[in-house]
C-alpha cells in the first residue's frame, strides 16, 4: 500500500471530488430561475466536501483534520437535502438524483470512519 503524499491521494477527497462533479451535472438540469437560490447552495455545499477534506488533511493536528472532516459530513448532509427538495419539487427527476444521492451516502459513511479512527490516538 502507497503511502498518502497529499490530500489528492485520499479516496474520500476523490468521492468527494466526484460528488462536486455530480452537483454541477446537476444543476445543469435544473430551471434558470433557481440559479440563485436552490442551485448556488447545492453548488457551494458540494465544493466544500472535498474543500474541507484537503484543508483538514493539510492542518497539523488530528483535532484539527476531525473538525475539517465533521465539516465536510456536514456539508454532504446538505448536498443529499438539496438534492432530495429539488426532486420533491420536480426540479429534478430521481432517476438524474439517483447516482449522486447514492455517492453522497457512501461518501458520507467515509467520513464517518474517518472521524472516528481520528478520534482514536495516535499510534
Amino acid at each position: 500500500m502507497s503511502e498518502v503524499q497529499s490530500y489528492r491521494d485520499l479516496i474520500v477527497w476523490q468521492k468527494g471530488m466526484s460528488l462536486a462533479e455530480e452537483a454541477y451535472k446537476h444543476a445543469k438540469l435544473m430551471p434558470r430561475t433557481e440559479e440563485y437560490r436552490l442551485t448556488n447552495q447545492l453548488l457551494r455545499a458540494a465544493a466544500s466536501v472535498p474543500a474541507n477534506i484537503a484543508e483538514g488533511n493539510s492542518r497539523g493536528t488530528r483535532r484539527d483534520y476531525a473538525n475539517f472532516v465533521s465539516i465536510a459530513r456536514g456539508s454532504v448532509a446538505e448536498v443529499e437535502t438539496f438534492l432530495q427538495l429539488a426532486v420533491r419539487c420536480d426540479l429534478l427527476k430521481l432517476e438524474d438524483a439517483e447516482s449522486a444521492l447514492t455517492l453522497a451516502d457512501e461518501l458520507g459513511r467515509m467520513l464517518n470512519a474517518l472521524r472516528r479512527r481520528l478520534a482514536e490516538p495516535a499510534e
